[in-house]
């Protein structure tokens, strides 16, 4: 199976569609949803750690694409992914497992909708507080210094930006 299970890694600022176009994907392709996010607020709710937590919601997502992966089943990985060292380390689950890796920036190219989306959301994990408008700005978010798919929600939808990922996973030779 190596070479036919995709790891998909879909990082970005908050508030710009991620989780809704990765579950778009994941219901399209059944491939297994890790969000960092879920992690880490299990992580909150059942030990005296608080955020920020550092690393630790990222290796248990890691280790958590690995048993995925090792199975052949397909990984949608959604998280900010904001340093180097983290998309560096989601590239290595792909590679010690034989996986292909397809890396997405998801941004929102339109400062007055990523603020309004920003305001208006609902936060569907338990105990997630979104991080308003100013701490999305001051994030820390590194420049990708690597080819990656960009898909810009300010001009698709989010089921539109599905369709594109879900065509570069399966392509034309998907019995689909």
């Amino acid at each position: 199976m190596a070479g036919d299970t995709f790891l998909v890694v879909l990082g970005g600022l908050p508030a710009t569609g991620k989780s809704t176009v990765a579950k778009e994907l994941a219901r399209r392709t059944g491939f297994a949803y890790l969000r960092i996010d879920s992690i880490e607020q299990a992580v909150v709710r059942s030990t005296a750690l608080r955020q920020p937590m550092g690393p630790v919601g990222y290796i248990v997502g890691y280790d958590l694409a690995a048993d995925q992966l090792r199975h052949g089943l397909g990984v949608i990985a959604d998280s900010v992914n904001p340093l180097g060292i983290t998309r560096d380390a989601w590239r290595n689950v792909a590679e010690d497992h034989g996986a292909r890796l397809l890396e997405v920036e998801v941004v929102c190219s339109n400062p007055e909708e990523h603020r309004r989306r920003a305001e208006t959301r609902t936060v569907d994990v338990v105990g997630l507080e979104p991080p308003n408008w100013q701490s999305i700005l001051d994030h820390e978010y590194e420049p990708w210094n690597r080819d990656r798919l960009v898909i810009d929600t300010a001009l698709q939808s989010p089921v539109e930006s599905a369709e594109t990922l879900y065509a570069m996973v399966h392509g034309p030779h998907s019995e689909d």
